[in-house]
């Protein structure tokens, strides 16, 4: 897991896996946002299992799936998600660029 740091509250990964949570734990993060459809790629955890594993460790979850640009009500709803979940938080899609691109398309929403 290659994490990037945009800032204090926001970080950027490729697709996790089930036992990357619990580091993702230990590593301080609140936290995660998956920006994926489900089976976009085959054998890719479902959000359903990340979002259980997370609850079982005390970490919140989101899922705001965009494939290619976000269109706006993908881009709101992760204004939504940035606003309401504790942070820091730690958001990933394939190689983590559709959860940079959305991150930065809030900051002028909010």
């Amino acid at each position: 897991m290659e994490i990037r740091q945009i800032n204090d509250e926001y970080s950027v990964t490729a697709q996790i896996a089930l036992e990357d949570l619990e580091e993702i734990k230990a590593l301080g993060f609140k936290s995660v946002v998956c920006n994926r459809p489900d089976d976009e790629d085959p054998g890719q955890p479902s959000f359903a299992a990340i979002a259980a594993r997370a609850a079982e460790l005390g970490l919140e979850t989101a899922h705001v799936p965009i494939s290619g640009p976000p269109p706006a009500e993908a881009v709101l709803a992760m204004v939504d998600v940035l606003e309401e979940l504790p942070k820091p938080m730690l958001s990933y899609c394939r190689s983590g660029n559709r959860s940079t691109i959305i991150y930065q398309q809030t900051l002028n929403k909010r």
